[in-house]
């Protein structure tokens, strides 16, 4: 099976001159997001080959070989990336991260300069950090969260520092970032966007979105899952969206590095798994249940034992001695929070679970419709 690695292969050595760029371009430019560029990028620009080399001069090229970890993943094909024609003569500009506990903002982007295809507004997912996990649960219930509205400012600054084709996107919740900046921003940036790619990123609560301005740009928003997609099917989504083909599977489909190419484009599907659509209905069941007020007390009780954990977390579960040491902290520091902090979880989760059960035929439905295609 193939996938963005096997993509630099067979098209690293054409300029989008050549081969004009596309969605799987989109993709490979949300992966470059989670790059470490902090102090690579100064305001004049740097080529993604030369901030390449300065980082992996000093900290040393990674092996060629895929690994099992997100982030080792995400440097080795940042590595990949600069060895190519096709991107590494791009230029990076305007590179922002910015993690802030008090406002529970975690927000980063990178501008890239596509040549005469235009610009991209790079938008980071949640990173390992604390702060990151906490400001995406509070996706759940506020109309709108801090990097929501840094994104849409950041992409009017992309547009005011460029010409030609703007193009905006992001994996995870990078891609819910892309499409709430391309909705709020302004009308003449909003017309110059000629796409927008939301890779497996959430929906959104209330009412974030500028209705006019999300109307005016639904049509250029290009929404991809995985089969068993979960943090993508999350809250509302409006637009239509495109499965794809991962060779992972649950919820580490999420993974845009297992996601599944045929040629130069995805291997589709036509509709998610039954898996994906009970963990949707179950979710959104649940979140219905809970008002504002009870979803915020939810989510500060949630954290408060998550921060046992340290001030990161891994984003994505991986079963690695870091892992269990983490899940072994908050459950230590479960038996210790007080005893109404532990009702609010235990009494919430358990709607979590009601939600679960009155939703099981549609996992069992699921489940033998696949065995009946298998025995044809």
């Amino acid at each position: 099976m193939a996938n963005v690695f096997d993509y630099l292969i067979w098209r690293g050595d054409l300029s989008l001159s050549a081969a004009p760029f596309q969605r799987v371009d989109a993709l490979i430019l949300t992966c470059l997001s989670y790059a470490p560029l902090d102090g690579l990028v100064p305001p004049e620009g740097i080529s993604l080959r030369a901030a390449a080399e300065s980082y992996f001069t000093a900290n040393g090229w990674p092996e060629e070989k895929r690994r099992a970890d997100f982030e080792e993943n995400t440097l080795l094909f940042w590595a990949a990336l600069a060895r190519s024609v096709r991107f590494g003569g791009m230029r990076l500009k305007d590179y922002v991260n910015q993690i802030d506990p008090e406002k529970e903002q975690q927000f980063s982007a990178v501008t890239v300069e596509l040549g005469e295809a235009g610009t991209f507004a790079a938008f980071r997912g949640t990173d390992n950090t604390l702060v990151g996990w906490k400001e995406d649960f509070n996706m759940g219930y506020c109309a709108r969260v801090p990097s929501q509205q840094a994104a849409a400012v950041y992409l009017e600054r992309t547009a005011a520092l460029s010409t030609g084709p703007l193009w905006a996107g992001g994996h995870s919740k990078g891609g819910n970032l892309a499409v709430y900046a391309a909705a709020n921003c302004s009308p003449a940036v909003r017309a110059r966007l000629a796409g927008v790619y939301n890779n497996d990123g959430p929906g959104f609560c209330g009412n974030a979105l500028d209705r006019a301005g999300y109307e005016a740009v639904r049509g250029r928003i290009h929404t991809f899952v995985p089969q068993t997609s979960v943090v993508g099917m999350l809250l509302d989504h409006e637009e239509e969206y495109t499965v794809v083909c991962s060779d992972q599977t649950g919820i580490l489909q999420h993974d845009p590095y297992s996601w599944q190419l045929k040629g130069p484009d995805f291997d589709c599907l036509e509709e998610v798994d039954g898996t994906s659509r009970f963990v949707s209905l179950t979710l959104k069941e649940w979140i219905a249940g809970l008002d504002g007020p009870r979803r915020a007390e939810f989510v500060d009780a949630l954290f408060e034992v998550l921060s046992a954990a340290g001030e990161q977390v891994s984003p994505l579960p991986t079963l690695t001695p870091e892992w269990f040491r983490q899940a072994g902290a908050v459950l230590d520091r479960l038996r210790t929070v007080d005893r109404e902090t532990r009702h609010i979880i235990f009494q919430v989760l358990g709607e979590l679970l009601k939600a679960a059960q009155r939703n099981v035929p549609e996992l069992i439905g699921a489940h033998l419709v696949r065995r009946e295609e298998a025995q044809q």
